[in-house]
């Protein structure tokens, strides 16, 4: 086996304005582990995956980018209620992406308060 040989995904950067709004977002109402805070940049565990936000002065790092980041939880339905209680507002009501004769794949998408494009995802059971 090779050394450079990728293993699996360690973390996931995202840029924020603001580091003490992105903290309490993403800790207080998305309810992320926050691991720790070192020199502008934020650390959260998510299962072993690190999601690290931080400011940036660069304009080729500016928040709202291109990318999208998809959470994964047990019920899409009761996950989304839960958050729009919380003041999340969602792009559209929940996609159904696929379905099995078991399950359905939903996904839900919102932003942050900087622009960035996240989502809830999980397979529920058919009804």
């Amino acid at each position: 086996m090779s050394d450079a040989k990728i293993n699996r995904l360690e973390q996931v950067a995202m840029t924020v304005r603001n580091l003490k709004q992105g903290v309490e977002f993403y800790r207080d109402t998305l309810g992320l582990a926050l691991m720790f805070e070192t020199n502008g940049m934020a650390f959260f565990n998510l299962n072993g995956i690190r999601l690290m936000i931080g400011e940036s002065e660069s304009a080729e790092h500016k928040p709202g980018g291109g990318s999208v980041v998809y959470f994964n939880v047990a019920d899409v339905r009761k996950a989304s209620a839960e958050l729009e209680r919380k003041g999340i507002k969602f792009e559209d009501r929940i996609e159904t992406l696929t379905s099995t004769p078991t399950h359905e794949l939903l996904l839900h998408i919102f932003k942050d308060p900087d622009g960035n494009f996240l989502a809830l995802m999980g397979e529920t059971p058919r009804a």
